[in-house]
C-alpha cells in the first residue's frame, strides 16, 4: 500500500482500499482471560446444574469439577435488552452502541500462543502485530507521535514487546511501550528530554547522525538501521507533542472526574488524547503479567479488576460520543480467551475459580462502523464452547481491517519469498456486526 520502502521518510497517511468507517482503534486488553460467563454471556443453566457434572464438559488444562454458577447478577440493559453482568454496569449503559460477540474461539488454552494469536494472527511464528499492520497499511496522521502505542502499568504483559512487534515489517511500525503507572512525562517516556543539550544542539546532532547513517545505509541493506534512524527522528519530534498529549492536568476537572481515579482512569484519558492527535492504535493493558487469570476466588478477583476499568471504559465511550469521535473510533474489549463454566479443583477441593477456556468466549466492539445493540453468535447452554456462528481471531482481524477501509486479503508484505498478511489464508468479515 505504498509504504513498503520506508527509507528515511516519515510515516505518511495512505489511501485505504475502500471508504473506512473507522480511523483509529483503542483496544482494552484484559490480559489473563476474563470469564465470559461472569461478564457478557449469562448462563442460567449453571445454576440448575450447580454442584453437578456439565454434559458439555471439554478437555481442560487442569482438573475442573462441577458447574460453577456465576456469583454476579446479570441484568437486561438498554433498548436492546442485552444481558450484562453487574461487573460492567457502567459500561452496560452504552450497550446499545456495543456489539457483543459471544462465539469467539482461540486455538489452545495457553496464554503465550493465545496472546500471539490475538495480537499477531499466529500462535507460533513471529508475525507483525495488528497495530503494526494498521500503521503499515494506513500510515500515521501525526508524524510527531508513534502510530501505535501500548500502555501497560507496572511492567509488561506475558510475551512482552512481542505483543506489539513489527516482526518482518520495517521497525518503524512496531508499537511504542509506555509504563502508565508513572504520572510524570519524563518517567512515562524514558529519555524524552536531554539533560545535556537544548533543542538547537540536538538538531545539529540529529543532522550529523542522519548523514552518517545515510552513508552507512548506502553501502548495505539492514532493516534494523531503518528502524534506528526512524526512532531517533521520532524521539526528537516527540519531545514537545508527547509532553502535551500525556499531561491530563490540561483536561477540565469534570472530565477527569468522569474517568475516575487511579492508573486505569488516567491511561484511558491519555489514550483519548492520543487518538484525537492522530495516533492510529492504542492498546490499554490491565497490568503486568496476567491479572485476569483468576484460577481461584474469582468472585473477589474479578470484582476488583472490573472496578478498575468499568468507569474509565464507560467514561471513554461517553467522552468519544460527545466529541463526535465515537462514530470513527473502533473500541475493542476482551482478553486472549475465556474461562471454564466449571470450577477449578485443587485435588478434591474447589478453588472457587475457573480454568482457561479457548473453546468459546466473548469480546465486544463499539463505535466506528459497528451495529450497536447486537449479539453475534453463542456458546452452548453452559458456556463451554462456541455453538452458533463460531468466530475465529482471523475473522475478528478481518473485520477490524475492513472497518478501517482495508481488504484483509490485499494488505500484504513480501518476506522470505512469500506474500504475508495478518489473517494468513483465513478470515471472513463478521458482516452481522457491521452497520
Amino acid at each position: 500500500m505504498g509504504l513498503a520502502a520506508l527509507g528515511l521518510a516519515d510515516l505518511q497517511a495512505a489511501q485505504p482500499h475502500h471508504a473506512p468507517k473507522a480511523k483509529r482503534v483503542i483496544h482494552f486488553f484484559l490480559n489473563g482471560g476474563p470469564s465470559h460467563v461472569d461478564t457478557f454471556d449469562p448462563k442460567p443453566a449453571l445454576a440448575r446444574y450447580a454442584g453437578k457434572p456439565v454434559p458439555s464438559h471439554r478437555i481442560t488444562e487442569r482438573k475442573t469439577g462441577a458447574a460453577f454458577p456465576s456469583p454476579f447478577k446479570f441484568e437486561r440493559r438498554g433498548q436492546s435488552g442485552i444481558e450484562v453482568s453487574e461487573l460492567f454496569a457502567k459500561t452496560a449503559a452504552h450497550i446499545d452502541d456495543i456489539a457483543v460477540i459471544r462465539s469467539m474461539q482461540a486455538q489452545v488454552p495457553n496464554h503465550e500462543p493465545s496472546l500471539m494469536l490475538m495480537n499477531c494472527g499466529d500462535s507460533i511464528q513471529p508475525r507483525p502485530s495488528l497495530g503494526a499492520w494498521l500503521t503499515y497499511g494506513l500510515g500515521s496522521e501525526n508524524s510527531n507521535l508513534p502510530g501505535f502505542i501500548a500502555m501497560c502499568p507496572g511492567g509488561m504483559p506475558i510475551k512482552g514487546a512481542e505483543n506489539w512487534q513489527a516482526a518482518f515489517l520495517p521497525g518503524a511500525f512496531q508499537g511504542t511501550y509506555v509504563d502508565s503507572k508513572h504520572e510524570a512525562v519524563d518517567r512515562l517516556i524514558e529519555n524524552i528530554r536531554s539533560p545535556h543539550a537544548d533543542t538547537s544542539v540536538q538538531l545539529r546532532q540529529l543532522e550529523l547522525l542522519r548523514r552518517i547513517n545515510a552513508a552507512h545505509k548506502a553501502e548495505r541493506s539492514d532493516p534494523r538501521l531503518e528502524a534506528r534512524i526512524q526512532s531517533f527522528e521520532l524521539a526528537f519530534r516527540m519531545q514537545m507533542e508527547a509532553a502535551d498529549a500525556f499531561d491530563v492536568s490540561q483536561e477540565p476537572e469534570h472530565i477527569r472526574k468522569m474517568y475516575g481515579e487511579g492508573v486505569h482512569a488516567r491511561q484511558t484519558l491519555i489514550a483519548r488524547r492520543l487518538l484525537e492527535r492522530g495516533v492510529r492504535m492504542v492498546q490499554l493493558w490491565h497490568g503486568a503479567g496476567q491479572p485476569w487469570d483468576n484460577h481461584d476466588n474469582i468472585e473477589t478477583n474479578h470484582r476488583k479488576l472490573s472496578n478498575d476499568i468499568d468507569q474509565p471504559i464507560a467514561a471513554l465511550l461517553s467522552d468519544l460520543k460527545q466529541r463526535g469521535m465515537l462514530e470513527d473510533t473502533l473500541v475493542l474489549w476482551g482478553g486472549e480467551f475465556g474461562r471454564t463454566p466449571t470450577v477449578e479443583m485443587s485435588g478434591s477441593k474447589s478453588k472457587l475459580g475457573r480454568d482457561h477456556n479457548h473453546y468459546g468466549f466473548s469480546m465486544w466492539m463499539a463505535g466506528g462502523g459497528i451495529k450497536g445493540g447486537t449479539v453475534h453468535g453463542s456458546t452452548d447452554e453452559f458456556g463451554f464452547a462456541a455453538q452458533e456462528n463460531p468466530t475465529s481471531i482471523h475473522d475478528l482481524h478481518a473485520t477490524i481491517l475492513h472497518l478501517l477501509g482495508i481488504n484483509h486479503e490485499e494488505l500484504t508484505y513480501r518476506y522470505a519469498g512469500r506474500d504475508f498478511r495478518l489473517t494468513d489464508v483465513y478470515g471472513e468479515v463478521i458482516r452481522p456486526v457491521v452497520a
